[in-house]
This record gives C-alpha cells, sequence and structure tokens, in this order.
C-alpha cells in the first residue's frame, strides 16, 4: 500500500508521500515522487499502484515532456497527457496483468503551476484518464491508504492556513496511518510549492529526525483526553435506580 498526500492552500501547494513498497512479504524503500523544475513550469507527480505500471507511465510521459514541452502551459495539460500515457500502459499491459491477478490500478496526485496558470493546481487522476481538481471545499486528496490520516485532515485543515500548519497536518495525517497499517514507513519526501515560485522544493525525511514530533503529539492527546469535558459520561459507570409502583 502507498500513503500519498496532497493539499492546496490559499498560499499554495503541500505534498507527502511515503516510499515504502510492499511485494509479498518483501518490503523496500523507493521514490514515489516524480518533479519537473523548468522556468515557469513546476510540477509534481505521485502515485499509487503497481510500481512497473508507474515507471512505464513515467518513463512514457518524460520522453513527451522532453520533446513537446513549450506546448505545456496550464497544468491541465500536462495532466491530460499523462493521463494519455496512462492509457497507452493500460492497452500495453492491463490484459496480462489481469490474466495475472493484478489490477490496473495507477491512481496521481499531479500539483504544480505553469505558466499560464493563475495559480497553483492540484489534481487526482485516475487509472482511465479521467481526473477531478482538488479546490478549496475540500482542500486535499489521499490515495493508497486513507482511511487513518482523512479524519485528522478533516478536523483540522482548511483552505486558508499558511503552508507551514498544512505540513505539519500532513505529517501528522501519514504519522496516523504508519500507526495503522504496516505498509505506510518512512522515509518519506515532501514537496512544497509556492504560488508564483515556479519552483517546487523536494526534502527526504528519515523517522529519527521526525520521532520527536510523533512522541510529542502522542503526550498531547493523551493529556487532552484526560481534561476532556466529559462529566457525563460518568453516567456510563451507575446503574440506573429502578422504581416500582
Amino acid at each position: 500500500m502507498t500513503f500519498c498526500l496532497g493539499i492546496k492552500t490559499k498560499n499554495g501547494i503541500v505534498g507527502l508521500s511515503d516510499t515504502r513498497i510492499t511485494s509479498g512479504n518483501d518490503t523496500t524503500t523507493s521514490k514515489k515522487v516524480f518533479t519537473v523544475n523548468r522556468e515557469k513550469h513546476s510540477f509534481f507527480i505521485m502515485t499509487s499502484g503497481l510500481r512497473s505500471v508507474r515507471d512505464k507511465a513515467i518513463t512514457y510521459f518524460t520522453e513527451v515532456i522532453e520533446e513537446q514541452d513549450e506546448n505545456f502551459t496550464k497544468l491541465y495539460k500536462a495532466v491530460n497527457e499523462f493521463g494519455n500515457q496512462v492509457k497507452i500502459v493500460a492497452k500495453e499491459d492491463k490484459e496480462y496483468l489481469e490474466e495475472a491477478g493484478l489490477s490496473f490500478n495507477l491512481f496521481s496526485i499531479i500539483g504544480g503551476q505553469l505558466e499560464h496558470d493563475k495559480e497553483p493546481k492540484l489534481y487526482l487522476l485516475y487509472p482511465q484518464g479521467n481526473w477531478i481538481e482538488i479546490r478549496k471545499g475540500t482542500p486535499f486528496v489521499i490515495i493508497g491508504n486513507t482511511g487513518a490520516g482523512n479524519p485528522v485532515l478533516r478536523r483540522s485543515l482548511g483552505y486558508e492556513e499558511s503552508l507551514e500548519y498544512a505540513l505539519k497536518c500532513a505529517f501528522l495525517a501519514f504519522d496516523a496511518t504508519r500507526i495503522s497499517a504496516n505498509d505506510v514507513d518512512y522515509p518519506i519526501d515532501t514537496v512544497v510549492l509556492e504560488n508564483d515560485a515556479y519552483h517546487i522544493i523536494e526534502k527526504r525525511f528519515e523517522q529519527k529526525e521526525l520521532e520527536h514530533i510523533s512522541a510529542f503529539w502522542n503526550s498531547r492527546l493523551k493529556e487532552a483526553i484526560k481534561v476532556l469535558p466529559a462529566d457525563i459520561l460518568h453516567n456510563a459507570f451507575r446503574e440506573e435506580e429502578i422504581v416500582s409502583n
């Protein structure tokens, strides 16, 4: 499984992905973020699904970017083209994968800003090649293991937040998922794109660099539970009196 998350705020975009690759009983580490930084032209792709499908689609797409870069002036055009490459891979490999009992299941988060985009954009691309844009109503999208991270983000994240705050929320969503699933783990890769910067900053973090944040969060959660104004719940421990006529 995978954990990849994209967040759009009024200040730009934040992305975070784990690097755990699980194949049967084997686990390895591999990067799940593909980044392009060129003049007035910056975007990233995060993927969840079969690694072979991802690598083939990214390879095909990289060739298109190298040959036709000037044709992509808005991010949705690049998203459409990556979707085309995913569909090409599906035509080539889907039948054989399904015969082997494997699903063609490449989901992608694509975020960035190209020269004619008024602001950074964030998209979710489906395996069929169609997509939706992530907007401020629900300003985040997760692919892969989505269950544990969703509550953290829905309780804490809004479109108006700073990129620093959004990145903290992204880490806590990852941390909740890591604790809940043995197929999501460190190290993590982050991408940050500020409005009109046209340059994605990409970083990798190891567990030892961030484990103090997890410990702090766990401690604060326990303290918050202890001081919850929940006196009414004490009634759960009391037998009700039975009044007879």
